[in-house]
């Protein structure tokens, strides 16, 4: 039995550590952290076509944690495709 993860594995570990470190995210929500911080998927269609979740869920959730100070930053919205461009803001100094 192999003990390496897959890069699936790999990413749902990292999304259950995140919402074991902040109870407030939902599933999606850490998931859309995650992949902006591994570079998977930095807009919300990419994010929805990765992982086969609709697009109007990952919306929702991304537009929560937008509401959140800090957490998301929006970069571009595009009104055609309701494609949201988001990024994780830099990193607070101490």
């Amino acid at each position: 039995m192999s003990e390496e993860l897959s890069d699936a594995d790999r990413f749902f570990a990292l999304v259950a550590a995140a919402r074991a470190g902040d109870i407030r995210l939902t599933s999606i929500q850490a998931g859309l952290l995650v992949a902006a911080e591994l570079g998977i998927a930095r807009d919300s269609r990419a994010f929805a076509r990765k992982l086969g979740i609709a697009h109007s869920l990952v919306l929702r959730e991304l537009n929560a944690l937008a509401g959140r100070e800090g957490v998301v930053e929006i970069v571009k919205r595009d009104p055609r495709t309701m494609r949201v461009h988001y990024t994780l803001p830099p990193p607070s100094s101490p």
